[in-house]
């Protein structure tokens, strides 16, 4: 099979029939092989029914239907779970995505040997509200990851096969898969300017809430892919520093008090210095930071057989 198409949606019973048919459409005149997985992330409207009932006329589309409503990056991973195509392209299910792009990102993978491809909604039809934080966003998240995308929150992405199937995808971390395959080794990202098209039906679910989630789970990204297998080279790092600073400070001021009263000079109690306080902070929290990181090693050597590596190719084996 050469395409699977994984749409996570929402709320999207209206779009549902029209943007198969698109697909459909696409995918025809081209004569890919294809699959599309619609996963219904817990829909209070007519979502899944409309999915049954186009599994009718489309025998192409799969459909999976959450108990509840879990996310885009519980749906995502879900779909990629069941997808069986050469190339796995993303999109969202409210018509803003437009499948005749698809054509062009399974060349830009399969004749450019890119590994992802994301799309660019350079021009956006959009309220300030969502493309102000949505440029800041972007920027943070070029300098954080050093993968230097424009549009990260672009949902019309294109995948290797293998990509996906590496590649975990939790909270609101979908915005960051060419980061996570970055991380296990898939360097080879490229861009594409997509055509951007206003919403036909329904409300956008982007809210402040997203947004802040989605920059937390940027600096989590960036925390693990450095320490995740060694959480003992940061903690135990800043834990020792801070320590040895407290300590040091301490010592000090009891050097200094047992000079003073050594040429008969008038000293303060230590306890009535602030840097007294200072110090101790300094060797509480590098104590309990040490004891972090050395949790954390423990966490890791006892949580399973999990590799963190990840094998390309053998040769006869």
């Amino acid at each position: 099979m050469q395409i699977s198409v994984v749409i996570p949606l929402f709320n999207e019973a209206e779009s549902l029939p029209e943007l198969m048919q698109w697909i459909d459409r696409v995918m025809q005149t081209h004569n890919y092989s294809y699959e599309v997985i619609m996963v219904d992330d817990g829909s209070k409207d007519n979502s899944w029914q409309n999915i049954q009932s186009l599994r009718t006329t489309y025998p192409s589309l799969k459909g999976i239907k959450f108990q509840r409503n879990y996310g885009k990056s519980a749906a995502l991973n879900e779909g990629f779970k069941m997808a069986k195509g050469d190339i796995v392209v993303t999109m969202d299910a409210d018509l803003q995505d437009s499948p005749d792009e698809i054509p062009e990102l399974y060349r830009m993978v399969m004749q450019e040997d890119l590994d992802v491809v994301s799309g660019w909604k350079k021009v956006r039809h959009d309220p300030l509200s969502k493309t102000i934080p949505t440029k800041l966003y972007n920027w943070a998240a070029r300098r954080i990851t050093g993968i230097y995308l424009h549009d990260f929150n672009c949902g019309l992405k294109a995948y290797k096969n293998e990509v996906i199937k590496m590649v975990k995808v939790r909270g609101e971390m979908h915005r960051y898969i060419p980061v996570l395959a970055k991380n296990k080794g898939f360097l080879n990202i490229g861009e594409k300017i997509v055509q951007h098209q206003a919403r036909k039906y329904g409300e956008t679910k982007f809210g402040m809430s997203r947004f802040i989630n989605g920059f937390l789970d940027l600096i989590t990204i960036s925390f693990l892919s450095k320490f995740g297998k060694r959480p003992m080279h940061f903690f135990g790092l800043w834990g020792t520093l801070m320590f040895i600073f407290g300590l040091f400070s301490a010592g000090y001021l009891g050097v200094t008090k047992l000079y003073k009263l050594s040429q008969g000079m008038k000293a303060i109690l230590i306890t009535d210095n602030p840097w007294f306080y200072i110090a101790m902070v300094g060797m509480i929290l590098g104590t309990q930071l040490f004891l972090a990181g050395f949790l954390g090693e423990l966490i890791l050597k006892t949580k399973g057989a999990e590799n963190y590596y990840t094998i390309k190719e053998k040769l006869n084996y």
